[in-house]
């Protein structure tokens, strides 16, 4: 069963520039607004590398899941990656509640930064993706749908083009199979330069 992507966010330059890249993407919509209103398995923080989630959109999601979902994270940091989860890494936390049910935490910077001039939320998206496919392939339909924001956008600063280009090509990389065969380094940087564009 495919995994249906709605990526959602409250600013407009956002949904507008993943509307004009996601254009014509099967399972993936585009929706205007809050996060909380819509319906998924998953919801995605783009947090930082510590789990720490007192601010921008990971304070309201906390306040979404009665302060009880930052402790659930860091336990599983503490267990599965030394208390660290770096950016390029996500991992799926079951938030025992019957609304998302699962949290991808997916770190978009180590600690709170500007990351406009990075491949973060490339980076970020890639790990999300392949974390629900991991994830399913242990739990079967488990991650049917994933609401995912911004990824460095707020306090990152990453604009809204660069985040929504870097999103698709990360979407590209994992869902449409289409991995990078470079054949040199030159390649490599090329491919980078059109991320950071």
């Amino acid at each position: 069963m495919p995994l249906n992507i709605i990526l959602c966010d409250i600013n407009k330059k956002i949904t507008a520039a993943w509307q004009q890249h996601f254009e014509g993407v099967e399972n993936v919509e585009v929706h205007h607004g809050n996060i909380f209103e819509v319906e998924a398995d998953a919801l995605v923080s783009p947090a930082n590398s510590f789990g720490f989630m007192d601010g921008g959109l990971d304070y309201a999601i906390s306040e979404f899941f009665d302060w009880k979902i930052q402790p659930r994270v860091q336990a599983v940091l503490q267990k599965k990656h030394h208390g660290e989860l770096p950016v390029g890494q996500a991992e799926v936390v079951e938030t025992g509640e019957k609304r998302f049910p699962y949290l991808i935490c997916a770190p978009t910077m180590r600690t709170p930064a500007d990351v406009s001039q990075t491949l973060n939320a490339y980076l970020a998206m890639r790990a999300i993706l392949i974390a629900i496919r991991r994830f399913n392939k242990a739990h079967p339909n488990a991650i049917k749908s994933v609401v995912i924001p911004g990824l460095g956008t707020a306090v990152g600063k990453m604009p809204a083009d660069r985040c929504a280009r870097q999103m698709r090509a990360a979407y590209d990389n994992i869902v449409g199979g289409h991995i990078y065969h470079f054949n040199s380094l030159r390649e490599a940087r090329r491919e980078e330069r059109k991320l950071l564009e």
